[in-house]
């Protein structure tokens, strides 16, 4: 299974680029992936094809209206285990004995 951290903006529109977030997280809402938003990015659950499938998506609705895009992505496979979106800070609130910050 596969998370895929990724963080996709377009460049020379401007110092908020909301709308065009809000677009990619419409994307992926609807893909039927599991995700978690956080405030530099996106993460995707998944298997390769699949989360790649939907950032091929993110980037082809960018592109249809912004003429330089950046994106950075980060992946992580681990043969066999699902559900790590929830399980990989279940795991280190477990060591501190304590709830994190959501």
């Amino acid at each position: 299974m596969i998370l895929l951290e990724f963080s996709m903006s377009p460049l020379g529109k401007g110092e908020s680029v909301g709308k065009y977030v809000a677009r990619s997280l419409d994307i992926i809402d609807k893909s039927g992936v599991a995700y978690r938003l956080n405030p530099m990015g996106t993460v995707l659950e998944g298997d390769w094809d699949e989360v790649m499938a939907v950032v091929k998506k993110c980037y082809a609705r960018m592109k249809q209206d912004c003429n330089r895009i950046s994106c950075s992505i980060k992946i992580d496979f681990r043969k066999g285990h699902s559900g790590r979106l929830s399980s990989k800070v279940q795991s280190v609130e477990r060591r501190l004995k304590r709830s994190i910050k959501k």
